[in-house]
């Protein structure tokens, strides 16, 4: 797994925070604030329900590269919400591995204590 590419495409956010908004979509997020920015995550997370249910249902690699593309661009506005909100793609994936080899039912039942 690539995960070089959180990084780059990290410090690319970050230094989009101090763009121009007429020069930089991701900027244009920044400077419109958190709600709009929690818009496109949800709007990108209902896209990636639709594309998972067309591709089910039709299993093409036109379908499979749509459902690829629109968790892209989940994953993409969700680096956006977390360079946002300061927090590291890092810590993201560390709290993965921590859970990893951790029962869903068990690490579920830690988060509720």
């Amino acid at each position: 797994m690539n995960t070089e590419i959180l990084a780059q495409l990290t410090e690319v956010l970050r230094e989009r925070q101090g763009a121009d908004p007429k020069d930089s979509y991701v900027a244009s997020l920044y400077a419109k604030g958190l709600n709009k920015i929690l818009e496109k995550v949800g709007e990108e997370a209902s896209e990636v329900i639709i594309a998972a249910k067309d591709h089910d249902t039709e299993q093409s690699p036109a379908k499979r590269q749509d459902l690829a593309g629109e968790v892209a661009d989940l994953w993409f506005h969700t680096l956006v919400l977390l360079v946002q909100q300061d927090i590291a793609p890092d810590e993201v994936l560390n709290t993965l591995s921590e859970r990893f080899g951790l029962s869903g039912h068990a690490e579920k039942a830690q988060r509720t204590k």
